[in-house]
């Protein structure tokens, strides 16, 4: 073996492997910035909409919706509930609220609340309706992360009570996953 032949080999093959290394890396975003549920009817029910979430620059999340087939005039709650298993049509195997936190049942602004209590939709003469919070006590993927949950809408308004806020049946929910970050 040449040892001059064995140390050129060794200093091309550096050469090469550094030229490679030195090449920007570009990794995969891991973390996503937008969410959405899309909300179908509970058994008997006509509830269904589009729920979407947007992380935000300061830690927040904003959170839209515009839902349907609600009863005219009237308020429902919304909750993110701690399970995306939408299986049973009566809306029960989502679980109850999200409270990573173990905090009692509140309405926003409250701090002091469940991370999946978000108040109440106003339904307008037609059943329908838009909502729109921020948040500081959820996050899409990271602590308090939201996604694999799901999105119930209730019969009842949310009165804030103890446990639940007396908010009656299940009357739609969905799962929250990724959204597609170009739309």
């Amino acid at each position: 073996m040449n040892p001059v032949k064995n140390l050129a080999s060794a200093l091309t093959l550096i050469m090469i492997l550094s030229a490679f290394l030195a090449l920007p890396v570009h990794a995969a975003d891991i973390s996503p910035t937008k969410a959405i549920c899309v909300v179908v009817p509970t058994e008997g029910s006509e509830c269904r909409g589009v729920v979407k979430f947007q992380a935000m620059d300061d830690g927040k999340v904003k959170i839209t919706a515009s839902v349907s087939g609600l009863k005219p005039g009237q308020e429902h709650a919304i909750h993110i509930h701690e399970f995306g298993d939408i299986t049973d049509l009566s809306g029960k195997s989502a679980g109850g609220h999200f409270n990573p936190g173990n905090t009692p049942h509140g309405l926003p602004p409250a701090k002091n609340r469940h991370a999946g209590d978000l108040g109440n939709l106003k339904a307008d003469a037609k059943g329908k309706a838009s909502f729109e919070l921020t948040v500081d006590n959820i996050s899409i993927a990271s602590e308090r992360a939201i996604l694999g949950r799901a999105i119930v809408i209730h019969a009842l308004p949310d009165d804030g009570g103890q446990p639940t806020g007396n908010a009656g049946g299940r009357i739609g929910f969905g799962v929250i996953g990724i959204a597609n970050p170009g739309a």
